[in-house]
């Protein structure tokens, strides 16, 4: 009895000591999941974590994707120090699937000789290209920015055709906007003033095509009736007038000095260049073209200007086989590759002028306080044989079974739009960056 009684026992408790194992295995499970909560709610106090998709929040993205519009450069130097270093001149052409942001149809302000599209120029793949430097990006222009940054400034171009040329790229890319205002001509339309109200942003252009003083006696063709007099010791006033009230300034010369000229200096005739008098002594184009830049030059040090000036390097022609009026052609339909094509003498000797000249104003420029900048323009200018309007200067030239040969062409302006249209690229990059 004793022994049964005390088996029992001993099976109740093992029973109640498992029972009492239990309980306390039960207890501790529930005091960590009490604690677990506690911990938390105390470090995610925002909301409860919810085991579900999430569908409203995109993903957190640690590098951002870039825009098309703007590429990576792979150099890992700082992006100072690379535009400090950048040669914005040396690059090639590359493809721009996206093309021209205007054409002549939404751009009323190309004149008809570069109405490339317009006069029944077949080609298009002059279109899709754009500079590109090898040294550093270039971002395409951006019209909405730059009118943003020239609220309230003034502009001008001030130069021959070419200047022209270039204004009206500008305008067309600016427009796509608004539309500018057209405020002010003279009456042969070479000198001109357009405000963009909403920004208070005015832009002219001067048509100087020597930036000195001139007499002129040529015809809307370019057939001289006489040489041209030169005063080397005096400033056309129609842009020196202006100057003070620039903020930024374009200005170039160049292919006109080539022509036949005599020269004045304090009003008497000094010399000329391809003059029929042969009672004066014959100096050069080259001796006009150093003496006019330095004069230039030298009033700009001195003015104190506190905007900024660009100089602009005389672009290059692609005639072949002859020039403007001895059949010259450029049937080339694609940008070539660097040293392809060189400078021919002419301009090679105008050219190497330029940047002797240059190279002394900058000096002393800033010694000055006075922002010269050389807008070299010529070299990524040269590789482009195809942007020109050639024989579609005029309205579908060769529907009468004509040649191009035959037809006068025009390969020193630009097609519109056209290569000219990357040139305000790297404008807007040297005046951001400044």
């Amino acid at each position: 009895m004793v022994k049964k009684m005390g088996l029992n026992w001993r099976q109740w408790s093992l029973h109640k000591h498992n029972h009492l194992l239990v309980k306390v295995a039960v207890s501790l499970l529930l005091m960590g999941l009490a604690f677990r909560l506690l911990f938390v709610h105390s470090t995610v106090p925002e909301a409860p974590f919810v085991e579900k998709p999430v569908i409203a929040s995109p993903p957190v993205i640690l590098n951002p994707p870039v825009s098309e519009e703007v590429q990576v450069t792979r150099d890992p130097i700082p992006a100072k120090v690379v535009a400090e270093k950048c040669d914005l001149f040396t690059g090639d052409w590359i493809p721009n699937p996206s093309g021209p942001v205007y054409n002549n149809e939404s751009c009323q302000l190309i004149e008809s000789h570069q109405n490339c599209m317009k006069n029944g120029r077949p080609d298009s793949a002059y279109l899709y290209w754009r500079w590109s430097p090898r040294d550093c990006q270039l971002p395409q222009f951006d019209a909405y920015r730059f009118l943003d940054l020239m609220r309230n400034k003034v502009w001008a171009l001030i130069g021959d055709s070419i200047t022209r040329n270039h204004i009206q790229s500008l305008l067309c890319i600016l427009s796509k906007v608004e539309q500018p205002d057209h405020v002010y001509h003279d009456e042969g339309y070479k000198n001109r003033r357009w405000v963009f109200p909403s920004y208070n942003f005015s832009i002219s252009v001067f048509w100087s095509p020597y930036l000195v003083q001139a007499a002129i006696f040529e015809d809307m063709n370019g057939v001289s009736t006489s040489e041209v007099q030169l005063h080397l010791d005096q400033l056309d006033k129609k842009w020196v007038d202006q100057f003070q009230n620039l903020n930024y300034v374009i200005i170039s010369t160049g292919k006109w000095f080539l022509k036949d000229t005599i020269y004045y200096e304090n009003n008497t005739v000094v010399g000329c260049h391809s003059c029929s008098n042969q009672n004066i002594t014959k100096l050069g184009f080259d001796y006009a073209y150093r003496k006019t830049l330095s004069f230039i030059f030298n009033f700009i040090i001195a003015s104190k200007h506190k905007g900024m000036i660009f100089f602009r390097t005389a672009t290059p022609d692609h005639f072949e086989g002859g020039e403007w009026n001895t059949g010259g052609v450029c049937p080339k339909k694609a940008p070539v590759k660097e040293g392809e094509l060189e400078f021919k003498n002419l301009q090679s000797i105008l050219r190497n002028i330029e940047l002797e000249e240059f190279a002394q104003a900058e000096k002393k420029a800033q010694e000055n306080g006075v922002n010269l900048k050389l807008l070299d323009l010529a070299k990524i200018s040269l590789t482009r044989p195809d942007g020109h309007p050639g024989p579609y200067r005029f309205f579908h030239p060769l529907a009468d079974g004509q040649s191009a040969a035959s037809v006068q062409n025009d390969c020193l302006h630009w097609c519109l739009p056209g290569p000219i249209d990357s040139w305000n690229d790297v404008i807007m990059e040297m005046m951001v960056n400044s």
